[in-house]
């Protein structure tokens, strides 16, 4: 049995880095990740072009696809066996809200949720300058309890850490996923050809709760407290399914 680690910075970011440090005391662990930035690739498979496994070093390896590739092959080709927990992160950069629709590192845990394993993605806020060791520690203590007490069924876990500048965080909460709208900027450019082309920016405080969001996992952040936030693999609406079963289109 071992751990799995994954990311969407790529094999060599040291997010990922310090996450194995932290995990190894645990199990054995493995770490499959693209081989490099995958950010906001969501939940794609890679299914018309072929991929290439490298070694890097003992049982690190980097595939030249996305996150979600990445947990495919590695439980279903290289690990001798599935693993006990995948672990996908730590991201640079906090995943919240509307944003863990885009996210590589959700991906990268919801997959392994989807085959059955206890899996949860984990972020570190902030820009620029990361101190992934408060982050770590969390990951460490929150690998060690679902270890011991598993997970419920049919979830996985997306944690946001606070930037603390590297001061330890013990405080976390179970949080809502927030309900916060980005705005979008859309940058045209012209090339040396005369041709228009395009820029997708988003503006985004991670901090910036809506009011009233007290559950929220950017009202955590706003508070300088570790989210962490149950989602649900299976993405039917039950309420609207009771409403629509009534239908007579």
């Amino acid at each position: 049995m071992s751990i799995l680690l994954t990311n969407d910075d790529g094999v060599f970011a040291d997010g990922l880095s310090v996450l194995r440090s932290r995990l190894i005391s645990l199990d054995e662990v493995w770490t499959v990740a693209p081989d490099r930035e995958r950010n906001a690739v969501s939940h794609t498979l890679t299914l018309h072009r072929p991929l290439r496994l490298s070694e890097i070093d003992h049982h690190t390896f980097a595939v030249n696809g996305t996150p979600a590739d990445c947990i495919n092959i590695a439980v279903n080709h290289l690990l001798p066996s599935p693993p006990r927990l995948i672990v996908s992160g730590i991201n640079r950069g906090c995943n919240l809200g509307n944003d863990i629709n885009y996210s590589g590192t959700l991906a990268g845990a919801l997959e392994g949720a989807g085959m059955g394993i206890a899996s949860f993605a984990v972020s570190l806020a902030g820009e620029g300058s990361f101190d992934y060791g408060p982050a770590a520690a969390f990951a460490l203590r929150l690998a060690c309890f679902i270890l011991r007490n598993g997970l419920p069924a049919n979830t996985m876990l997306n944690v946001n850490v606070p930037d603390t500048g590297g001061r330890p965080i013990e405080r976390y909460r179970i949080t809502r996923q927030g309900a916060q709208r980005h705005r979008n900027t859309i940058e045209k450019k012209i090339d040396p050809r005369g041709m228009s082309y395009y820029w997708i920016g988003r503006v985004m405080d991670c901090r910036a709760a809506p009011a009233g969001d007290d559950a929220s996992d950017y009202r955590a952040m706003e508070e300088q407290v570790i989210s962490v936030t149950p989602l649900i693999i299976d993405r039917t609406n039950d309420v609207a399914y009771k409403e629509l079963a009534g239908w007579n289109v």
